[in-house]
């Protein structure tokens, strides 16, 4: 196809008028036709013919650009099933609103009608949670892994985000009434021993996805502290035994190793074994203070699939260098 430079002004005006109806005034095919002398057909080739001469160009531009070298680059280092990485510019104020909308995109793409989808809770999977489009799905059931009862912050309610996230699918939810952690070890075994809690457990265990935030152990960074459930004394033996983060309150080093810590024994949710054998574990996160977090994450496999931002994984390559 020759190019503009090699057609008349007179055939260049043509196309050009035809794409001004078309792309601009938005009329449609039939519409343009009835105005000039030129059927549907030529129309439509008209319209092809400006597109390939450069009379017309068509840019998208996606709210959601992705670091493609990025996620090629985390998919090779961790050998993850998936990895969405979000492009964020340097001004942005809205990180979180974007990974969570990121996140909400590969859940939509990934869960299929009857599956199992067990859920953590947190701010960023309180925001995945809001972002999500109504959509219908057949016989899926969303389950929450990990108790949230007594919360001091009504958005990390796991119960409520599990209930959010089944609203968007049409699907049943069933949630975990229990707090994350017990006064003591024999509450805490008592409360396993519950039916109700057992069978909540058991459904987890059976999920296809499990969809989850990822703590920091900082103070500042830590949803189990923001909530009210670990104070001072915890967050002081998390950092004496080398604890750089936790996916569903199972804290683990940057190595990767799964840390026994006296907190951990008054957990209510599931364990990090059955957590591990879920097929698809989607972990998202972002902020550079949690770049250590992310990578004991991958390292411990408790996730095998990343959502965050372009700042937050570069961040994490370099303390993994």
């Amino acid at each position: 196809m020759p190019t503009a430079k090699h057609v008349s002004l007179e055939r260049l005006e043509v196309l050009a008028h035809i794409a001004e109806l078309y792309f601009v005034q938005g009329l449609n095919q039939a519409q343009i036709a009835q105005r000039t002398s030129y059927s549907r057909s030529m129309i439509s080739r008209l319209l092809s013919e400006a597109r390939d001469r450069g009379v017309v160009e068509i840019r998208i531009h996606h709210p959601l650009r992705r670091a493609i070298a990025l996620e090629q680059s985390f998919q090779s280092r961790f050998g993850l099933k998936q990895v969405r990485i979000v492009e964020i510019s340097p001004t942005s104020n809205d990180v979180g609103m974007r990974v969570g909308m990121l996140a909400a995109q590969v859940l939509s793409e990934v869960l299929g009608d009857d599956d199992i989808l067990g859920v953590a809770w947190g701010s960023t999977l309180s925001v995945v949670a809001s972002v999500l489009r109504h959509q219908l799905r057949r016989g899926v059931r969303v389950v929450q892994m990990l108790g949230s009862v007594g919360t001091r912050v009504p958005e990390l309610d796991g119960a409520d985000i599990a209930r959010r996230i089944a609203r968007a699918f049409n699907a049943t939810y069933f949630t975990l009434p229990a707090p994350l952690l017990t006064s003591d070890e024999r509450t805490s075994e008592a409360l396993l021993r519950d039916e109700r809690i057992r069978e909540v457990l058991a459904l987890a265990r059976r999920a296809k996805i499990a969809l989850v935030g990822i703590g920091a152990s900082d103070p500042a960074h830590s949803a189990l502290v923001q909530s009210g459930f670990l104070k001072a004394s915890h967050t002081a033996e998390m950092r004496k035994a080398g604890a750089v983060g936790d996916v569903c309150a199972i804290p683990f080093d940057v190595d990767g190793r799964l840390l026994d810590l006296s907190w951990t024994r008054r957990r209510v949710g599931i364990d990090a074994s059955s957590l591990m054998r879920i097929p698809l574990r989607i972990g998202v996160a972002y902020g550079e203070a949690k770049a250590q977090a992310i990578l004991g994450a991958l390292r411990s496999r408790l996730i095998n699939t990343l959502i965050t931002d372009d700042f937050t994984a570069a961040a994490v390559l370099r303390e993994n260098a």
